[in-house]
């Protein structure tokens, strides 16, 4: 039976974190800014501060609906357990948007598969696995968009709120165990590919960001992927090389030369973006007399199909034998207790 003390410990620490007035003293400040006579003169800008504003609204009106839902639960106590348990878990969803306040928790996500060594299998694990991220996506009301796509790689940008906050703890490796369907003798293959997310910059907001035109190396070429009628007629695909950092980008879904380009520099912003933070943190281990490690190369969950059926991550010990459930986007269980491992 769930008991109603350990509610009432789990909802204090929730509204004591979920920090209502600092949320409704932001809102004050955005309606203020929204009044300015210069305000609507940037329309990027404004529609940026008018989704903050819109999602602070809503995260209070939820707030305020789930205490009065408390209010008349309370007076209950333990005699109606199933509706303590319901309102319990509506409180641990919104529980899990208090561990989304990092600098671009908020913002859309770019997401990149990368398959690992093995051909075929593991070009088909990159496969699957854009698969389930864009199932996942949907249930999320997200929408995503291919950005670059070749064989065995696929970037992708994810538009809706908290995208990145919430895939930030998929960076890293995925482990696939199964049957191989390349294979005319059934032998059980492994494969691996990894994954990478990151948060969609805008250079005019980030400012520790200077990407200086004499640093990149500018490749146009035929779009090989979808991308419309303009696909290997016209070189509208973009790569951008970045020479200090030797870090290479593309961008060939958008039907012209200038939108790639655009694309292909937000890509380039937010993996130096993501350099800079590894640095930093490289700087800290050093620090603390320890080095820390990269998310990258690190081996994060695996999904056996053979010869049973399970999907388990290695840092969190979250595991279940749902594989098709997983695969078809069910990742709630797995990101919100990474996210729950995430430090301050």
């Amino acid at each position: 039976m769930y008991r109603w003390k350990t509610y009432k410990r789990n909802s204090a620490i929730w509204r004591t974190v979920f920090d209502l007035a600092q949320k409704k003293n932001k809102i004050i400040a955005l309606e203020k800014e929204s009044e300015k006579p210069e305000f609507w003169s940037d329309p990027e800008t404004s529609g940026k501060l008018s989704k903050e504003l819109v999602l602070l609204k809503e995260e209070i009106e939820e707030f305020e609906l789930l205490q009065k839902e408390f209010a008349d639960v309370k007076e209950l106590g333990e005699e109606f357990p199933e509706e303590l348990a319901s309102l319990q878990k509506r409180i641990e969803k919104q529980e899990i948007r208090t561990f989304l306040s990092g600098k671009y928790d908020r913002a859309n996500a770019i997401l990149t598969i990368t398959a690992g060594a093995g051909g075929q299998d593991a070009q088909d694990w990159a496969s699957l696995l854009q698969r389930m991220y864009e199932r996942y996506c949907q249930r999320k009301g997200w929408r995503t968009q291919i950005i670059e796509e070749s064989p065995g790689q696929i970037s992708m940008e994810i538009i809706g709120p908290y995208a990145y906050g919430l895939l930030s703890r998929e960076t890293g490796v995925h482990r696939l165990v199964r049957i191989s369907p390349f294979s005319a003798k059934r032998l059980r293959h492994t494969s691996f590919a990894a994954v990478e997310a990151l948060p969609q910059i805008d250079l005019k907001d980030e400012k520790e960001i200077d990407i200086k035109p004499d640093d990149l190396r500018i490749d146009l070429f035929r779009a090989s992927g979808p991308g419309g009628q303009n696909v290997n007629k016209r070189e509208t695909a973009v790569r951008i090389t970045h020479i200090p950092t030797g870090i290479i980008v593309s961008s060939q879904a958008a039907r012209t030369q200038q939108h790639n380009k655009e694309k292909a520099l937000q890509v380039l912003a937010s993996k130096l973006y993501r350099l800079q933070e590894q640095e930093r943190k490289k700087e800290l281990g050093k620090l603390k007399g320890k080095q820390s490690a990269i998310e990258w190369g690190s081996q994060i969950r695996s999904y056996v199909l053979h010869p049973y059926q399970m999907v388990k991550d290695v840092r969190t010990q979250v595991e279940t034998g749902d594989t098709e459930g997983v695969l078809d986007g069910d990742l709630d269980a797995f990101i919100e207790a990474a996210l729950r491992l995430r430090p301050a």
